[in-house]
C-alpha cells in the first residue's frame, strides 16, 4: 500500500451504517406520531415479500473493555437481568399494535453489551416472548455476540433451539500484551472450546470479530493472532479498523495516542491480516468483512443481495429494521428513530407504555437517492444510475470531489457509474463522504468520527 496514499486520506469519516449519519439527523426532539406512520407505511409495503428484522441491545457487562464504543452498563449484579428482559417483551408488544398485521421476522440479532451476560433461562424468556404471535422467514437467519469467556453450552443449546444458527465472538486480539491494555481477555484454548461446542450444536456460521490499530498492537502479535484465528477456520471474519474516540468514550483515556499505531504502521496492520485471511480462502465481504465461500454471506455476495444496516452486513435486505432495547435504532427506511441512552430513562419510559425514542431523522428524497448509491458502494464497490435528471445535484458534486480520487486510482468515473477499484477499496469510507451531502454542507468543528487509516 503506498504510504502517501495512506497520509493523504487518512481523516475522519463515518463508517455509514447509515446516511445520513446520526450527528446529521434533524430531529432532535422526534415526532413519535409521525414515526409511527413511517412504521405502518413501510410495514405495509414490505413485511409479506421481505419481512422486517428485529436488533435487541443488551447492554450490561461484568467489566469495561477499554476500547469499546458500544453502549455499555459495567455490573456484576445480574438482578438486572428480568426487569431488562420484562421491558424488551413490553416495547415489543407496542411495536405489535402498530403493526397492521401479524409480523414476519426474517432477522434477528442479539447485541450488546454482553448479550451472554444474561442467564440462558432469561434469554429463552426474551426471545419466546419476542416470538410469540409471529410468523417465521423459512429462511430466517438468527444471530448473536457471545464473550467466549461466559458463553456456555447451555446458552448455545437454547438459542439454537430458538432459531439461532450464526454466533459472533469477540477475540480482537490474542496478544495478552494487548489483552491487557484494553482488559480484554480469553485464551485461545477458551476459544476454541466454545467454537467447537458451537458447530457440534449445529451452528452454521461462526464468526470472530478482530480489530487492528490497538494500543501496543504489533505486526509480530497481529501475525500471530491471525495464524491462530486460521487454526479454528471461523466462517466469517470482521477485521475492524479501532475507533479511537476518546472525547466520547472516556474508557479509551487508559492510553494516549502515542500508545496506538498510526498512518503507515496501523495500514501495514490491516494489509497483512487482509493478505493472510485471502491466504487462507477467505473473501473480502464490503468494508471490513471477510467470509469463507462456505458461508452464506458470500453467497450473498454472489448474488448481489448483501446489505449493511446498524448491525453491518448482513444476508437480509429488509427494509424495516426495528430495534429494542437502550440506545437501539430503528430504521423504517424512510424514517430513523433511536431509543433513549440511559437504562433507567429507558425502563421508566416502558413502564409508562411509551416507545423509549428520543431522536430521529426522516429522510428526504436527496436523502434517499444518496442513501441508495452510498449503500451500493458499501455492499458492492459501484454505483449507477439511468436517468441523470432525476439524480440530485448533491451527487455530481459528490462526483466531482472524486476527481483526485480517480487521478490516485481508487474510483473510475463513468457516465452513470461509479466503481471502486481494487486499490480503492482500502478507502471506501472516504469515497462515500464524498457523497455525504449533509456533511459537506455542515463541516463538523470537533471530532466526532474516527479516522480511516
Amino acid at each position: 500500500m503506498n504510504s502517501g496514499l495512506i497520509k493523504k486520506y487518512n481523516i475522519a469519516a463515518p463508517r455509514y451504517t447509515s446516511y445520513p449519519t446520526v450527528p446529521y439527523w434533524e430531529q432532535e426532539e422526534l415526532d413519535i406520531k409521525r414515526w409511527i406512520e413511517k412504521i405502518k407505511q413501510t410495514f405495509s409495503a414490505t413485511n409479506n415479500e421481505q419481512g422486517i428484522s428485529i436488533y435487541i441491545h443488551l447492554p450490561f457487562c461484568e467489566s469495561l473493555c477499554t476500547y469499546c464504543g458500544c453502549n455499555t452498563r459495567i455490573t456484576v449484579n445480574h438482578g438486572v437481568e428480568v426487569p431488562y428482559i420484562q421491558a424488551l417483551i413490553k416495547e415489543w408488544k407496542i411495536y405489535l399494535d402498530i403493526f397492521p398485521s401479524k409480523p414476519l421476522i426474517r432477522e434477528i440479532h442479539l447485541g450488546g453489551g454482553t448479550p451472554t451476560f444474561f442467564s440462558p433461562q432469561h434469554l429463552q424468556e426474551l426471545l419466546t416472548g419476542i416470538l410469540t404471535d409471529v410468523n417465521i422467514c423459512d429462511d430466517h437467519e438468527f444471530g448473536f455476540e457471545g464473550h467466549p469467556n461466559n458463553t456456555s453450552a447451555e446458552h448455545l443449546k437454547v438459542l439454537y433451539d430458538l432459531g439461532f444458527r450464526r454466533v459472533s465472538f469477540g477475540i480482537q486480539d490474542f496478544d495478552p500484551v494487548v489483552q491487557e491494555v484494553i482488559n480484554r481477555h480469553q485464551t485461545f484454548g477458551a476459544v476454541e472450546q466454545t467454537t467447537k461446542t458451537a458447530r457440534a450444536i449445529g451452528y452454521t456460521s461462526v464468526s470472530y470479530d478482530l480489530i487492528y490499530g490497538l494500543p501496543l498492537q504489533t505486526l509480530a502479535g497481529m501475525k500471530c493472532t491471525i495464524e491462530k484465528v486460521k487454526q479454528l477456520n471461523p466462517d466469517r471474519i470482521a477485521f475492524y479498523s479501532y475507533a479511537h474516540v476518546p472525547w466520547l468514550k472516556p474508557g479509551q483515556r487508559k492510553f494516549t495516542e502515542l500508545d496506538l499505531p498510526e498512518g503507515e504502521a496501523k495500514r501495514t496492520l490491516y494489509e497483512t491480516g487482509r493478505s493472510m485471511l485471502e491466504g487462507a480462502d477467505y473473501v473480502e465481504i464490503g468494508m471490513d468483512h471477510f467470509a469463507l465461500k462456505s458461508d452464506y454471506l458470500y453467497a450473498a455476495l454472489q448474488n448481489n443481495s448483501v446489505h449493511r444496516n446498524f448491525m453491518g452486513y448482513t444476508t437480509s435486505s429488509t427494509k424495516l429494521l426495528i430495534g429494542l432495547g437502550v440506545s437501539s435504532i430503528s430504521d423504517s427506511w424512510n424514517a430513523f428513530a433511536q431509543n433513549v441512552k440511559v437504562v433507567e430513562e429507558y425502563l421508566d419510559l416502558i413502564d409508562k407504555g411509551l416507545l423509549p425514542v428520543f431522536k430521529g431523522h426522516f429522510l428526504s428524497d436527496e436523502d434517499l437517492i444518496l442513501r441508495r448509491h452510498i449503500l451500493n458502494i458499501m455492499c458492492r464497490f459501484e454505483t449507477y444510475w439511468h436517468n441523470a435528471d432525476e439524480q440530485p445535484a448533491s451527487l455530481y458534486e459528490g462526483i466531482e470531489r472524486m476527481d483526485e480520487m480517480a487521478k490516485d486510482g481508487l474510483v473510475v468515473i463513468e457516465p452513470f457509474r461509479l466503481r471502486v477499484t481494487e486499490k480503492g477499496r482500502a478507502f471506501i469510507r472516504n469515497i462515500c463522504m464524498a457523497l455525504d451531502a449533509r456533511l459537506w454542507r455542515n463541516h463538523p468543528k470537533t471530532n466526532i468520527f474516527s479516522s480511516t487509516a
